[in-house]
């Protein structure tokens, strides 16, 4: 099965955690990732800082952050497809850690 190969080109910052990223193929998405940094590798981009870090990788064509945080650019382009598995495995995450004692 063949799937088309996306490559990002540029990114904007238009929000706290909102970004407009577009695509080879002329496409445009702007994403809000608020609702899903959570966890251990999107957990760190709540800082405001950190989140502003990202930068297009110029090997593999997708954003990536310092932290270690990347997103496959398909993905990213097909954002509406993908999103509420994200947020999914965000609330998943955020009963886990929870539901974990604190010292």
């Amino acid at each position: 099965m063949q799937h088309p190969i996306h490559r990002v080109t540029a990114v904007e910052q238009t929000g706290p955690y909102t970004l407009h990223i577009t695509f080879a193929d002329g496409t445009s998405r702007t994403i809000d990732f608020e609702p899903i940094l959570r966890g251990e590798l999107f957990g760190p981009l709540r800082d405001p800082v950190e989140f502003a870090r990202d930068k297009i990788d110029p090997e593999v064509h997708t954003l990536v952050w310092p932290s270690g945080a990347d997103f496959d650019p398909a993905t990213l382009h097909d954002w509406p497809e993908h999103e509420p598995q994200f947020r999914r495995a965000a609330e998943e995450w955020e009963k886990g850690a929870a539901a974990v004692p604190t010292r």
